[in-house]
């Protein structure tokens, strides 16, 4: 398969997983994204996960629909983005709330060890 078609199928696999990341953040995962917020940030739990929520929505759909000559911006910033909520993750882990099935300190370590992985497949996805 030509590297072209393998990225596209990628990046449209990461827009896919953060529109739907996004659209559970405003309905049935709400709560669970709320474990996640950590303390030191200074709006409301619910509404940084409606934000980031609308924030990941729009990320998805625009590694989705992104022209060919943006497509490696958008990437980077799809990371960046990524790499600003890891924060959240590590609160997660170091509060030791659970959510998301992360309900002991190993699952939540090997969860900080995803983040990477996203920035990765960011990256990799829509790069020339």
């Amino acid at each position: 398969m030509q590297k072209k078609i393998k990225q596209n199928i990628a990046r449209y696999t990461l827009g896919a997983f953060l529109i739907g990341a996004g659209i559970s953040h405003l309905t049935i995962a709400r709560k669970e994204f709320k474990a996640q917020v950590p303390n030191w940030v200074p709006l409301d739990k619910d509404d940084t996960v409606v934000y980031s929520g609308i924030v990941e929505i729009t990320l998805g759909s625009a590694i989705i629909l992104v022209s060919e000559r943006k497509k490696e911006m958008v990437g980077k910033v799809v990371a960046c983005f990524f790499t600003a909520v890891f924060p959240g993750n590590w609160a997660q882990y170091k509060n030791k709330r659970d959510g998301f099935g992360l309900d002991t300190d190993q699952k939540r370590l090997a969860r900080l060890f995803m983040q990477p992985l996203l920035i990765l497949w960011a990256i990799k996805s829509t790069n020339k």
